[in-house]
């Protein structure tokens, strides 16, 4: 039983995998036309599709919304018993279906056609109904279903998935789509915070230890204390950040020196404290402190130490 799941499993990828593989064939004149249809049209794109090929079709819109192509599904079923009022005049409509002779698909087309909508057709069959009545057709072809009976929608949906996302990649790049544009529709996933939370949206919760480079030791303890962030900036009697004191630091003293109670500051900090810039990407400060092996980054603004951004701060936000 352990090798027959095995080897269905295998078997399972290997004809997908052969099958993803022939679509290369595909991306013709026809798909770089279905591309410049899209890329150019002053309204949305439709999809539309019945049965599994409505649900690929569901994960189709989701990544064209994501990657800057508005869209919007549309079953075919409920296409012809009303929701074809969704159609505006400069909509484009992608069709999904693997025979492209499913009875809804029939009726809808012709409906489609007298609105005067352009047509892609997503369709293995290129003989279909649904090929010759379409304005561009991305031909998905499916040898075989990949379960052992032949049957199960399978090889033909994934096809269906990847032929959509070339669309979706190949609209990307046409409109010049960039990772800033990216977070703009993912504001509350960590792709998003990744392109557009900054350091100084987290510093200011945080508290600002710092001590002057001429003060005694056990202000400096009291002021890492009372701050809870393991550490305290060190600055010159004209307020400029000359270094940094952190717990660690402390416990090297403590451990390296007899006699403490005449230490000053300037005797236990660290010079050219590794600083990153309040207006910098908070993933770029979670970068150096991976870099660095440590756990906090003093904030600068301008050169003016401002705060501190700490290793947890990242962590909340789910950037670690």
């Amino acid at each position: 039983m352990i090798e027959k799941i095995k080897t269905v499993a295998i078997n399972t990828i290997d004809i997908e995998a052969k099958a993803i593989t022939s679509l290369t064939k595909s991306i013709n004149e026809n798909f770089v036309n279905a591309v410049e249809t899209i890329a150019t049209s002053k309204g949305r794109l439709i999809v539309t599709g019945i049965g599994k090929s409505a649900i690929v079709g569901q994960k189709i819109v989701a990544t064209l919304n994501s990657t800057g192509t508005p869209a919007i599904f549309m079953h075919a079923a409920d296409a012809i018993h009303g929701d074809l009022g969704m159609i505006q005049d400069d909509d484009v409509v992608l069709c999904l279906s693997k025979s492209g002779e499913t009875a809804e698909i029939k009726v809808l087309i012709p409906l489609i056609k007298n609105l005067g909508n352009s047509i892609i057709a997503i369709v293995s069959n290129k003989n279909s109904y649904l090929a010759q009545q379409a304005n561009f057709v991305l031909h998905t072809p499916v040898e075989q279903e990949a379960d052992p009976n032949n049957l199960a929608p399978t090889t033909s949906t994934t096809v269906q998935i990847v032929m959509g996302d070339a669309l979706a990649t190949s609209l990307l790049a046409v409109k010049g789509f960039t990772p800033n544009d990216f977070a703009k529709f993912h504001p509350g996933g960590t792709l998003g915070k990744q392109m557009y939370l900054r350091v100084s949206d987290l510093y200011p919760k945080n508290e600002q230890p710092k001590v002057n480079i001429n003060i005694a030791l056990r202000p400096i303890i009291l002021e890492i204390s009372s701050k809870r962030l393991g550490m305290t900036a060190v600055l010159d009697d004209d307020e400029n950040l000359v270094g940094i004191i952190t717990d660690g630091d402390l416990r090297r003293m403590l451990t390296e020196e007899k006699e403490v109670n005449h230490l000053i500051a300037s005797d236990i900090m660290t010079v050219n404290p590794k600083t990153i810039d309040s207006n910098a990407l908070a993933v770029n400060a979670l970068e150096l402190m991976r870099e660095k092996s440590i756990t906090q980054l003093i904030v600068v603004d301008n050169s003016t130490y401002v705060g501190v951004i700490h290793l947890h701060d990242l962590i909340r936000e789910g950037l670690v």
